[in-house]
């Protein structure tokens, strides 16, 4: 059993939020993390690299002299891969690297991710994380208080919430989603999570 800290939106504690990982993911897969997060890695690559092959350069397919006779070496056409100014031998193309996993995986990878960052501690509870415009100097103070100045952290909203992702959003290092959408990757890779406690119960009361 784990207690989280929670914290009001002035980044004050205000009291504990007791939570068992293991009711979140009875296991972690560290093979099965690793698979999701290359996944979502994969669909990130852009896939926009592009060379020339032999018949998109420019010049014609005439053999530049004859074979024997010159002194020189054998010679085909100027647009060989071994001229300058010739095509690529393996020219490159575009590419769609994204791959999908079975979506149970991907899902139970979610929960991993989850259930270990409660378990090593890097979890933090918001209660009553609403604003009714943007202020980063409100996030900034929040994060300040919680001692995450400096860290990069997700913080995870109970559903869309436009003031809190545009005052995060100046702030280096932090990134804002809601908590319906989180995945694995995204909870892996920022130091810390800070999640709303109305998000947090939400989780749980799913997985009781």
């Amino acid at each position: 059993m784990a207690n989280l800290p929670v914290f009001d939106i002035s980044g004050k504690e205000v009291g504990k939020y007791e939570i068992d990982p293991s009711a979140i993911a009875a296991t972690i897969n560290k093979q099965l993390l690793h698979d999701v997060v290359l996944m979502y890695q994969a669909s990130r690559r852009q896939g926009s690299h592009k060379t020339k092959s032999r018949a998109m350069v420019a010049g014609n397919k005439k053999k530049m002299y004859r074979q024997k006779g010159t002194g020189n070496a054998r010679a085909g056409s100027r647009r060989s891969n071994i001229r300058r100014g010739g095509g690529h031998a393996f020219a490159r193309d575009n590419r769609d690297y994204s791959y999908r996993l079975p979506r149970k995986a991907v899902r139970a990878a979610t929960k991993m991710a989850l259930a270990g960052k409660i378990q090593d501690d890097q979890v933090l509870v918001v209660d009553g994380l609403r604003m009714d415009s943007p202020k980063t100097s409100v996030v900034a103070s929040m994060l300040k208080g919680m001692g995450l100045a400096g860290k990069t952290a997700l913080i995870a909203t109970d559903g869309l919430s436009p003031a809190v992702y545009k005052s995060a959003r100046n702030v280096s290092g932090v990134s804002v989603m809601p908590a319906s959408d989180l995945n694995a990757l995204a909870l892996l890779a920022p130091q810390r999570v800070v999640v709303d406690k109305a998000a947090l119960d939400k989780i749980k009361d799913s997985d009781s």
